[in-house]
């Protein structure tokens, strides 16, 4: 930026100009000039010549000869006139002062300027490698997207084929098992059948070798009308296990009953057996309650018979266990009895002992019996339901020796199987029951 200020000063005439041509008309009349350079400014001063200055007051004395000369009016004018370029130079320094701020400040403007557009320019490449990167990025995930809907599609293929394996399967297992329980229970027949023969063999050989007396006392104990319990048959001599007739005390009413006569002394009153799973345990209240199944396999004696008769004297129960590695276990409880139907067939029990535990897996106190269709357990759901079989519940509780039967290799994990917690734990089904009684005092 270019900027010329001009400053005439004349004797008692001050005049400022940027124009050039005002300048050469000053040169003509023998001005001198001063120029100061000031930053990107110059300025010039036009100064009078002093021979001038006094030639022109002697023209203007000549011309006013006949005036009278005032020199202390022209001092005083000459004052005033110095008095006011003094105030113009001030005001010009101030004038350059603030032009040098301006040029500061534009020069500080521009180079920010600079700067902002730098900065937006780096901006603007940014953006675009960003822009460049997400749609690579975009790219990527749509491939990716593409992969693994492939991937799902394949999975769920190979899931819908699994299924449809799986279910070809369960129906192979579940028709292996209708046949396994078929052959178990033609099984059970064919044992109870030998049994049966042998035990006719057995007594007519005893017939042929015994005497003609001794056949007759036979003979009258074989047709002996029925006994109290198991334990009176053995003090009366049959010292055979087997299949007896006992009577429900107080009536005259009869009931079939397996007796062992070799467990521990014999005399023992079989109420519960499982050992093949021919028979169905998950009954209704009466059943439990008259009881069901074959005294020669799987059977429950009845509720109503064994409470009428372990409220008549104390009685023990023992409870036999086998698992499916060959081994046995029995819990023994020194005293025995259930309450009658009004209190649910509670059941009472003291004094164990035994391997199948140091704690009771029948809960503790008392609990009354349940069924599928009588729910008197302590938990809000049904438990004789949601685990099959009627038993003492407590609210599940720690065994159910009435539960499903579960085979071999299909016993692990089987909460509704036939469970003694405290021998094997609660998901392991085991493969053979007996709950036995016999009075105390035997």
């Amino acid at each position: 930026m270019q900027l010329t200020v001009y400053f005439f000063l004349g004797c008692g005439i001050f005049l400022a100009s940027g124009y050039n041509s005002f300048s050469k008309s000053m040169e003509a009349i023998g001005k001198k000039q001063y120029q100061v350079q000031h930053g990107s400014c110059s300025y010039t001063f036009l100064l009078p010549e002093t021979d001038n200055c006094r030639s022109s007051s002697y023209v203007s004395n000549a011309v006013q000869r006949d005036a009278p000369l005032d020199y202390d009016d022209s001092v005083q004018r000459l004052q005033l006139l110095e008095n006011i370029m003094e105030n113009n130079t001030q005001w010009l320094m101030k004038v350059l002062n603030q032009t040098t701020r301006l040029e500061l400040q534009l020069l500080e403007h521009s180079l920010s300027t600079n700067k902002l557009e730098r900065q937006i320019s780096d901006q603007t490449n940014e953006i675009t490698k960003l822009q460049e990167k997400n749609s690579f990025l975009e790219k990527r995930v749509l491939e990716m997207e593409d992969k693994h809907t492939l991937q799902l599609k394949s999975i769920k293929d190979e899931k819908d084929q699994l299924q449809v394996l799986v279910d070809k399967q369960n129906s192979i297992i579940e028709e292996l098992e209708k046949q396994l329980v078929t052959a178990t229970v033609n099984n059970s027949v064919l044992q109870k059948q030998q049994h049966d023969l042998m035990e006719t063999v057995h007594n007519l050989l005893t017939m042929i070798s015994t005497p003609n007396s001794a056949k007759n006392n036979f003979i009258a104990k074989e047709e002996q009308i029925s006994f109290k319990d198991c334990a009176e048959a053995f003090k009366s001599g049959l010292t055979t296990s087997g299949i007896y007739t006992l009577t429900v005390p107080n009536t005259a009413q009869e009931k079939k009953a397996y007796c062992d006569m070799e467990t521990g002394g014999g005399g023992w009153t079989i109420i519960q057996r499982r050992e093949d799973g021919s028979v169905d345990f998950h009954r209704t209240w009466k059943e439990y309650k008259m009881g069901f199944g074959d005294p020669a396999g799987e059977y429950w004696l009845g509720n109503e018979f064994v409470s009428q008769l372990t409220n008549q004297k104390r009685y023990v129960l023992k409870i036999h266990l086998k698992d499916w590695e060959g081994n046995e276990a029995y819990s023994l409880y020194d005293q025995f009895s259930l309450a009658n139907e009004e209190s649910k067939y509670r059941i009472y029990l003291k004094g164990l002992t035994g391997t199948a535990g140091k704690i009771s897996s029948i809960s503790q106190p008392g609990n009354d019996f349940s069924t599928k269709d009588a729910d008197n357990d302590k938990c809000i759901c049904k438990c004789s339901q949601m685990l099959t079989g009627g038993w003492w519940f407590d609210a599940c509780g720690p065994s159910n020796l009435n539960g499903m039967y579960y085979p071999l290799k299909q016993n692990n994990n089987k909460f509704n199987g036939i469970k003694w917690y405290y021998w094997k734990g609660s998901g392991y089904s085991l493969k053979a029951t007996t709950m036995m009684i016999r009075p105390a005092d035997f």
